[in-house]
C-alpha cells in the first residue's frame, strides 16, 4: 500500500465577503505561534533557531497572504490543529484544501532522486 502525503489546507487572509484580513501581519503571527511544533520537536539553548514550522509556513499567493498548514500537524499536536482551524473559522477566513501533486519521474523514464 503507498504512502500518501498529508494534504495541505490554504487559509486565506480574505474573509468570506472577500474582504482583506488585518492586521497585515496575521499570517506570520499565526505561523510563529506554531513555529514550535516541527518534526522531533522544538530545540532550546544553542541549537535551537528561529523559523517557521514545515508544518505551518506564511506565502503570498496570486498577492494574497496565506497560511499553509499542513494535516501531519494534527497527529503531532491536535490542539495546534484546532487552533489554526479554529482560527480560520472564528475570523471568518476562506479556506481551501491543497491539491498534492504525484512526483513526476524525470527525462528518461528515472525517477527523481
Amino acid at each position: 500500500m503507498p504512502l500518501s502525503k498529508p494534504r495541505e489546507v490554504f487559509i486565506q487572509g480574505l474573509t468570506m465577503d472577500g474582504r482583506t484580513f488585518r492586521p497585515s501581519d496575521w499570517a506570520e503571527r499565526l505561523a510563529g505561534a506554531m513555529s514550535c511544533f516541527r518534526p522531533g520537536g522544538s530545540k532550546a539553548g544553542i541549537g535551537a533557531f528561529i523559523g517557521y514550522s514545515p508544518y505551518c509556513v506564511p506565502r503570498v499567493i496570486n498577492n494574497v497572504k496565506c497560511v499553509i498548514v499542513n494535516e501531519a500537524l494534527k497527529d503531532i499536536e491536535p490542539m495546534a490543529w484546532d487552533f489554526v482551524m479554529n482560527f480560520a473559522r472564528d475570523n471568518k477566513l476562506q479556506v481551501t484544501d491543497g491539491c498534492l501533486l504525484p512526483d513526476t519521474p524525470a527525462a528518461g523514464g528515472e525517477k527523481k532522486a
